[in-house]
């Protein structure tokens, strides 16, 4: 059996997906109660209580691991999670963390995942860990404003960066569960070319069929607008990616092409897939 937390998030979903069709046994992991595809259990737990996740793991040979607030949840440990998967008889871990770690390692949250990193490497469990830039799937905070108003907002209309689309993480998540080879892989993982939230309306419109406007804010419009969902520091953080990405942060990855033998999405094929969430 092979336990996907994260199962009802946009990597979650078609990773479990991938893996029932594969003929694998999956326990789905979210927090709430929720459909999942025929032949797939569920159990509802809680990341931040590592210990939630015993019934979900009694009898796993792997663990698809996504933090997300969970990783700075309130007296919040998730080494423990790697813990808890070793006592279980869990044999391999794939870990989902962030580009970030690498390419600005100072941050808060990329400093604890990259504790977790190393505590799954020391683990003695088999492992992989997965280091995606930004995902396609952002774009859906633009999908209220592109219904009510055929219109996207956002900064930096014309600074670019490789996004990826959330169904190639899952892919290559699946390979790194069911292959041997990819066992003490570490794959950066990036769409197939920079492309700018200007270019990203654009491929929406093209899918919709109809126009969509692009207006270009401040990056302190843009700041308080994601304040409202996020702490000004991380926003910060977000913005300083968003506005002045590094070469490494620009840099276009082989190892979708390695691990899949295909190359990545493009963000249009993301969009026209998706294109029901922005009509």
């Amino acid at each position: 059996m092979i336990v996907v937390t994260g199962a009802t998030g946009n990597i979650g979903r078609p990773l479990t997906q991938a893996l029932a069709e594969a003929g694998q046994q999956v326990m789905a992991v979210s927090r709430h109660a929720a459909a999942v595809p025929n032949g797939v259990r569920h159990v509802a737990a809680d990341l931040g209580k590592p210990a939630s996740l015993k019934p979900a793991l009694a009898g796993a040979k792997a663990l698809f691991l996504l933090l997300s607030g969970d990783l700075h949840a309130t007296g919040a440990n998730p080494a423990d999670i790697i813990s808890e998967a070793a006592a279980s008889g869990v044999r391999r871990v794939v870990l989902l963390s962030t580009l970030g770690v690498v390419t600005r390692p100072s941050g808060q949250t990329r400093i604890a995942m990259r504790a977790l990193e190393d505590t799954l490497r020391e683990s003695g469990l088999e492992w992989a860990i997965l280091r995606p830039g930004g995902f396609a799937s952002n774009a859906l905070w633009w999908a209220e404003s592109v219904r009510a108003q055929q219109g996207v907002a956002a900064p930096f209309g014309d600074v670019g960066v490789p996004i990826i689309d959330p169904a190639d993480i899952a892919a290559v998540a699946a390979a790194c569960l069911l292959d041997d080879r990819h066992t003490g892989g570490v794959y950066e993982l990036t769409g197939p070319e920079v492309i700018t939230p200007r270019q990203q309306a654009e491929a929406i419109a093209a899918a919709l069929g109809s126009p969509v406007r692009f207006h270009e804010l401040t990056r302190d419009e843009a700041k308080t607008a994601m304040t409202q969902s996020m702490p000004a520091e991380l926003a910060d953080d977000t913005l300083d990616i968003l506005g002045s990405p590094s070469p490494a942060e620009l840099r276009v990855s082989p190892d979708v092409q390695q691990v899949l033998g295909r190359a990545p999405r493009p963000f249009a094929d993301w969009a026209a897939r998706n294109v029901a969430a922005f009509r």
